[in-house]
């Protein structure tokens, strides 16, 4: 039974959640050869005060960017902004390994 957790900062509308498990399930469903029933996809949301990366939260990121959590989501749901403004990531990195 694959299972698949995902971590993401706090801020994502339903339909965006909703879209990420369709995704990863099919994703996992196309290239582990299970059957559908028996994949688990598991999204958290972590709050942006609880995320920190080099000791500075997401909060305190976006406060010192001018970030706008809110607004940035709804970028986000529309195709109007890449992933890395909202999470507070650069767009084209490598993965990084997370607690």
């Amino acid at each position: 039974m694959p299972q698949v957790d995902i971590a993401l900062a706090e801020g994502r509308t339903p339909s965006q959640i909703r879209n990420l498990v369709h995704e990863v399930h099919a994703a996992v469903l196309r290239t582990v050869g299970t059957r559908p029933e028996n994949i688990r996809v598991v999204v958290r949301e972590v709050p942006r005060t609880h995320w920190a990366t080099g000791d500075v939260t997401l909060a305190e990121t976006d406060a010192v960017s001018g970030t706008d959590a809110v607004n940035d989501t709804a970028a986000l749901a529309t195709g109007r902004l890449d992933d890395s403004a909202a999470t507070g990531q650069s767009a084209n990195t490598a993965p990084q390994e997370q607690p």
